[in-house]
């Protein structure tokens, strides 16, 4: 579930997301509400089984407590939802109300997902935030109080003036806080975004190679003292802790997308909703398609995708698995550039599984441009 409402847009964000209107949220819940309506006919989600439910943004928590549920409701309404599933909602600490909380629990959400970023309020005006860092830890002590058992915290390092000494401040502070999960990403600047151009233009400077690499070996260090473990290159979490909901990103399963922007991949294609609350709010109540655009991915590029996508995740992929999905061998398939990774060190074979080696994960992205 894609809400693309921001109070505030920061400066590094590229995703689609705008400060809202008068109107605009019963737009959105209408049109939501009328796309749901639509699928229970949609051959392609009928009967489908939905593990989890994300709703992210955008700032999720702009809406009103009481529209959250009433979405929430009619998701599970619509879909065939488990009744074991994980129901996350991304939450922005100056967004949220202390007293808001129990009740978002008692409609069904059971993980929060705070966009903390930093606990250090200078880098979190540099970043735009509209949060302070006490009420961070603020938020994320009543939403335990609250009764939710399953709490993450993004941190993001590698910003403009960040030091070694402030990363380990921040994310010291996280662990005090005992979330069950930790998302973990090095601040890269994308367009269109004005950090992104302020970058480009020499306005801002980021830290050098060696400073992030000595961040990296600060959170390495931390984390083997602390209950959490590192499942994707990003992200670690507590035993019976790990994002389902991203896991299957990863793995390149099926899921749908609702909400403008939101991107579904269903029967092996891809659909794409456009940007905009009005024209999505238009084909919706008007029985119309509200997916723009059509993917198809051939069975290789689906299996290049799949490599790439799961090798982010400590356990890599299995060559086996590859086989039965695609009929296509992975050693063959890549062959000398293969050979090549792995005897530069960055790749490793654990049995049938291939995965990046302790050597391959700081340098993830040169070894995924190879086998793109």
């Amino acid at each position: 579930m894609h809400v693309p409402f921001c109070r505030r847009k920061c400066p590094y964000c590229s995703f689609y997301s705008f400060t809202p209107q008068q109107g605009d949220f019963a737009r959105y819940q209408e049109a939501v509400q009328a796309h749901l309506a639509g699928l229970a006919n949609d051959p392609l989600v009928q009967g489908m089984p939905f593990d989890t439910v994300f709703f992210g943004g955008g700032t999720p928590s702009l809406l009103p407590p009481a529209l959250l549920s009433q979405m929430l409701k009619d998701c599970l309404s619509a879909l065939s939802c488990s009744s074991e599933a994980e129901i996350s909602l991304e939450v922005n600490p100056g967004t949220v109300q202390v007293d808001d909380l129990p009740g978002l629990r008692r409609a069904g959400f059971n993980r929060l997902s705070f966009g903390v970023q930093s606990f250090l309020d200078h880098e979190l005006k540099l970043l735009g935030r509209i949060h302070t860092a006490l009420e961070a830890e603020e938020a994320v002590i009543a939403a335990r109080r609250a009764g939710f058992t399953s709490i993450s915290l993004d941190l993001m390092y590698g910003l403009p003036g960040q030091s070694p000494a402030d990363w380990q401040t921040s994310l010291e502070k996280a662990l005090t806080l005992e979330p069950e999960h930790l998302s973990l990403y090095e601040l890269t600047p994308e367009a269109p975004s004005p950090l992104y151009n302020a970058v480009e233009h020499g306005a801002v400077q980021l830290p050098n190679e060696e400073e992030v690499l000595t961040m990296m070996d600060c959170t390495t260090s931390l984390i083997r003292t602390s209950p959490f473990s590192r499942y994707e290159i990003s992200n670690y979490a507590r035993n019976g802790h790990r994002c389902r909901h991203n896991i299957n990103y990863w793995q390149n399963g099926s899921y749908l997308g609702l909400g403008p922007g939101a991107v579904s991949s269903l029967g092996g294609r891809r659909f794409t909703i456009p940007p905009g609350v009005e024209e999505y709010h238009y084909r919706a109540r008007n029985a119309q398609s509200v997916w723009h655009e059509e993917e198809r991915l051939s069975s290789e590029e689906s299996f290049r995708e799949t490599v790439i996508m799961g090798l982010r995740m400590l356990e890599g992929v299995c060559a086996n698995r590859l086989k039965e999905r695609y009929q296509i061998d992975l050693s063959v398939y890549y062959g000398p550039v293969l050979d090549q990774l792995l005897n530069r060190g960055l790749l490793v074979w654990r049995d049938t599984r291939l995965t990046l080696s302790e050597r391959g994960l700081p340098l993830a992205n040169q070894v995924m441009a190879a086998l793109v």
